[in-house]
């Protein structure tokens, strides 16, 4: 699949790509920086505003479960488009939403469309680009996450504060009408994974995924990942706010740094990780990531500056790691299984967000002062997920890897 496109459709489709995750990944990290206006807005607590982050990732997962049963059924490009026109309609319903318990339910049909976005945009790069360059390009797709930083975070925090908390969800959907069109007109049509053997029944191909060792090893090693981020992520600003006494109007200013950062190294951590292996890559983004995940949840009242030090190093740790981490995970997939394979793993990366979250939030509670109270055990729990993935990572088989590089990385 990946020999017919050229490298410079192979560039527009990633491009692409990316564009499709911005606003994938713009609707969800929007919650995050959202907490403290949200948590006013309603009158919730911790407890609630955790649920409301929690649910979409919730849905994630069943809508993950449940698209393993089709998404090799379908050519990737169109089912990708009408996931994508459903998720639009499902955050522009966040925008209307009237009270907290529409919101919650709004968030989570637009996790139950992102899910299998999610896992239909990693599925393309797996078919479409060689393990070669595979690093690389998801490097560039993660360049939309530095984009969503730092430019849609800002943008969104600032409709947010001169219009309602509404106005974010309004953009993100007006967005994604944008780059359906841009889909529909660039994506390749890519259907050589179809096969004509008629399976048994629906579920077929995902008792084959989970038959195999190796699949279930990948998933164990995503979940860790996932676990390690997400049981501190949602609640960086609340505790940013209450604890680090930064103000509310300085929160797009630690976006704007973390996300430039990240944009810068996004795409040099994806051609390090092609040129110097992805499992060595990988260790070492790793190892350097528990110290901003202790910092950063166990700093109190600093500069602004010192927070967005501390902030940037965790962003370009957290966020790097998973470029040559995501690389494995596809890269462990059977080929002719990797669409099935990528949705479970969608539902693994979206059940352990939303069990981090609720985990994270029982684990801290929030004082009469409105300081965050117990954000540090959150810190010791997730260097003990990201230790326990830098253990299990050698124990991935890539199907993809030249022989040459396995030999390299077992010596």
């Amino acid at each position: 699949m990946s020999s017919s496109l050229s490298r410079q459709r192979e560039l527009y489709l990633l491009l692409t790509l990316a564009g499709i995750q911005f606003a994938h990944i713009l609707d969800f990290m929007i919650m995050m920086p959202l907490g403290p206006i949200l948590m006013t807005a309603f009158g919730i607590g911790t407890h609630e505003f955790g649920l409301l982050v929690a649910s979409y990732s919730f849905s994630a997962a069943l809508s993950g479960l449940l698209g393993a049963t089709f998404i090799d059924r379908f050519e990737r490009k169109r089912l990708l488009l009408v996931m994508f026109a459903l998720f639009g309609l499902a955050t522009l319903a966040c925008g209307l939403a009237p009270d907290y318990v529409t919101l919650l339910a709004a968030r989570g049909l637009a996790g139950a469309f992102g899910g299998v976005m999610g896992a239909l945009v990693q599925t393309i790069i797996g078919d479409a680009i060689p393990f070669a360059r595979r690093a690389r390009a998801s490097g560039l797709v993660a360049t939309a996450f530095s984009l969503s930083t730092v430019a849609g975070v800002p943008l969104s925090l600032w409709l947010a504060n001169h219009f309602q908390w509404r106005a974010p969800f309004i953009f993100i959907a007006l967005l994604s009408t944008v780059f359906i069109v841009v889909g529909f007109l660039v994506l390749p049509e890519l259907h050589q994974h179809l096969s004509r053997e008629k399976r048994a029944h629906p579920f077929a191909a995902m008792f084959e995924v989970l038959r195999d060792a190796n699949h279930l090893k990948a998933l164990l090693y995503s979940s860790l990942i996932i676990f390690s981020g997400f049981t501190v992520i949602p609640f960086i600003t609340v505790y940013a706010v209450g604890n680090v006494r930064i103000a509310p109007q300085d929160i797009p200013v630690v976006y704007l740094f973390g996300g430039a950062a990240t944009l810068f190294t996004a795409r040099r951590i994806g051609h390090w990780a092609d040129r110097r292996g992805k499992v060595e890559v990988y260790r070492r983004l790793a190892l350097a990531a528990m110290l901003p995940l202790l910092v950063v949840t166990h700093l109190g009242a600093v500069p602004l500056w010192a927070w967005v030090i501390c902030t940037t190093a965790f962003f370009v740790l957290i966020s790097g790691r998973m470029i040559p981490a995501m690389t494995i995970i596809t890269s462990a997939a059977r080929p002719r299984l990797r669409g099935t394979f990528m949705a479970i793993n969608g539902t693994v990366q979206s059940l352990t967000m939303g069990l981090a979250t609720t985990l994270a939030g029982f684990i801290i509670t929030q004082d009469s002062t409105g300081q965050i109270v117990g954000y540090p055990w959150v810190g010791y729990v997730a260097v003990l997920a990201n230790f326990l993935a830098i253990l299990f990572v050698s124990r991935i088989v890539m199907h993809d890897q030249p022989v040459d590089e396995t030999k390299a990385l077992s010596t």
